[in-house]
């Protein structure tokens, strides 16, 4: 495993980040439990989840698989560096509407504390951005929770580049940290935040956690199986709009005589503004073979071969908007 810093912070994360979003859903707790065994051996410290992960009728339930496995005898909590988010609906009541508010925040960070089975969350994240709240609403409840010792580091995720700013401007005039990361939609397919994100992040020194960095599975080796009718997690609407590209992206694949899943994350990797792609891994293989990406070292050719398949989306700002 290789690690490097979240983002300005002094904090060392693995590489690689466990996203938990399957656990106590699609996975699982057994299951669950030998994967994060397992990460933890093969040196991933780095481990995300949100309060409403564990499917749209037991929300919370992945927020309760960690934290049971947390609570087990040893120093796994000591090992780890954890993040959740908060954001989504969480029930009826009003203030547990999708939205950010001071009052929500310390009020779903003790929900998590209590699911988690800890006492302190390393990286606490909005889910999305809240352009109808005020930054020193959200600010000042982040100051408080720090102070209490609840919560290290704030994070955000989903957010553009323009909030990413905005929100730094205003964390800066408080003499607050602000943001370490965003946690943010990137892949081969999904090019677009190169071109106000990733370099608002990287200026920034806010760290890059990639979400989907295999394109939702299309890019992981199976995406064409859907269309055969077996399981898959890949809607056939999308086939059929990346039919031709999947196809060439698993090609050179074959020619290099690399999976396609590890290309793909390898490819991610690259990027300097990133920090760890997530990893949401349904078996036990996914867990131990998106490692082999940090091996992998993509020539210029074959990122250029790569890039020709996937174009990015017209330069890098400011150059894409004026000269």
């Amino acid at each position: 495993m290789q690690y490097t810093k979240l983002g300005r912070s002094g904090c060392r994360v693995s590489r690689l980040c466990l996203g938990t979003m399957h656990f106590g859903w699609l996975t699982d707790q057994e299951e669950s439990f030998r994967m994060m065994d397992r990460a933890l051996e093969l040196g991933y410290n780095f481990f995300d989840t949100a309060n409403v992960y564990g499917g749209p009728d037991n929300k919370g339930a992945t927020e309760a698989v960690v934290g049971r496995w947390l609570g087990q005898a040893g120093s796994r909590r000591e090992r780890i560096v954890l993040a959740t988010k908060f954001y989504g609906s969480m029930g009826s009541d009003p203030n547990q509407q999708p939205g950010v508010s001071a009052y929500k925040i310390k009020r779903e960070v003790d929900d998590s504390l209590r699911r988690l089975q800890t006492d302190h969350i390393d990286l606490y994240q909005m889910h999305h951005i809240d352009r109808t709240v005020h930054w020193e609403e959200i600010w000042g409840a982040y100051e408080d929770l720090i102070r209490a010792g609840k919560v290290i580091y704030a994070g955000s995720s989903n957010f553009a580049g323009w909030d990413i700013a905005h929100a730094q401007g205003f964390a800066r005039q408080r003499g607050f940290l602000g943001l370490v990361s965003e946690q943010h939609k990137y892949s081969l397919i999904c090019r677009s935040p190169e071109l106000e994100v990733l370099p608002c992040c990287e200026a920034l020194g806010v760290a890059v956690i990639p979400w989907s960095p295999i394109g939702g599975s299309k890019l992981g080796g199976h995406a064409l199986d859907a269309a055969e009718g077996s399981r898959s997690f890949v809607e056939k609407d999308d086939i059929k709009t990346y039919r031709s590209q999947i196809e060439s992206y698993y090609a050179l694949c074959r020619k290099i005589a690399q999976p396609p899943a590890v290309v793909a994350l390898a490819w991610v990797l690259r990027h300097p503004a990133v920090t760890a792609p997530i990893i949401g891994p349904r078996t036990m293989d996914h867990l131990e073979s998106a490692v082999k990406a940090l091996k992998l070292k993509l020539d210029e050719k074959t990122v250029a071969q790569l890039e020709q398949i996937f174009p990015g989306p017209g330069g890098t700002a400011p150059q894409a908007y004026a000269w």
